[in-house]
């Protein structure tokens, strides 16, 4: 017998298609939005179902969703690349290996790890999962780049411990590893608290310094204050008075060109001058000795 290429169905062969578009679009002319309309449109086309073979519409449909995934990277756009690529296989669990990978390495370089805590979780979890070939490559992927980070130490020793995947001395070498990262995040969050205490202690050393600035301040001007008041308690106010009403008298009252006001004007003048004097002289003069 002679054997035949398997032929794709034509909903298939459209998706691949348009794979090799988007992944032109990608590398070679670098209109990263153009490749994801792309993929979007070859994803739409396969549906949720997947068929046999090698090349089958599940592969196409992985491959689509990588090239997605670097399309968005590339766009800055990576808070969109986990939504966007449940919108086509609806839970963790159904995410091929290639695409959880991708999903894991891009939060843990945008130092966003947690975003991927409960999908990786609930991935590895599956039964069918578990019989992956790519299952303890995800699994060591999950323990370095979200749970030790975050700092979920117990919870990575469990699933080190409950792994069949992983030999005894592969354990070991898992549960060392995660004791070390222990190890580290207790030192750096002592050094973080020592220098919290520091950085406390210098603010309440320069608030202490300021306030007694202030208060030194405060004193100097109360002084000054109780100087002027004292100052202004010497000054006949009597003869201000006078001279304000007789002031009023020449101004409102008074006509300064008429002959009659010149005494009021010339007594007026004699007051001010007194004021003056007795203002902007001292206060107190030692008496003079021959």
């Amino acid at each position: 017998m002679r054997s035949e290429p398997l032929a794709w169905p034509p909903v298939s062969a459209q998706a691949a298609s348009l794979l090799e578009e988007a992944a032109d679009l990608l590398v070679l002319h670098r209109d990263f939005a153009a490749a994801v309309e792309r993929c979007e449109a070859g994803c739409d086309s396969l549906g949720p179902g997947t068929g046999p073979g090698p090349e089958s519409s599940a592969d196409v449909k992985c491959s689509l969703c990588v090239v997605g995934i670097q399309a968005l990277a590339e766009m800055n756009r990576w808070r969109e690349v986990l939504s966007w690529v449940l919108q086509y296989y609806h839970v963790p669990e159904h995410l091929p290996p290639k695409v959880l990978e991708l999903c894991i390495l891009l939060y843990s370089k945008v130092r966003e790890p947690q975003v991927m805590l409960e999908v990786g979780s609930s991935w590895l979890r599956d039964q069918t999962n578990k019989s992956l070939p790519e299952y303890g490559l995800l699994l060591e992927l999950y323990l370095s780049h979200v749970l030790l980070p975050l700092g979920r130490f117990e919870g990575a020793e469990e699933l080190v411990r409950g792994c069949d995947v992983f030999d005894s001395e592969q354990q070991l070498a898992f549960l060392g590893t995660i004791c070390e990262s222990r190890c580290q995040w207790t030192q750096q969050e002592e050094m973080h608290l020592a220098a919290e205490e520091q950085q406390d202690a210098a603010t309440e050393s320069v608030l202490g310094a300021l306030s007694q600035k202030l208060l030194t301040m405060l004193t100097l001007l109360r002084r000054a204050l109780r100087s002027m008041s004292s100052h202004f308690c010497l000054l006949p106010y009597k003869k201000m008075l006078l001279a304000t009403f007789l002031l009023y008298l020449v101004v409102v009252r008074l006509d300064p060109a008429s002959p009659t006001s010149l005494p009021f004007i010339y007594k007026l003048v004699q007051l001010f001058r007194q004021a003056w004097a007795a203002v902007f002289s001292p206060i107190h003069r030692p008496p003079i000795q021959d």
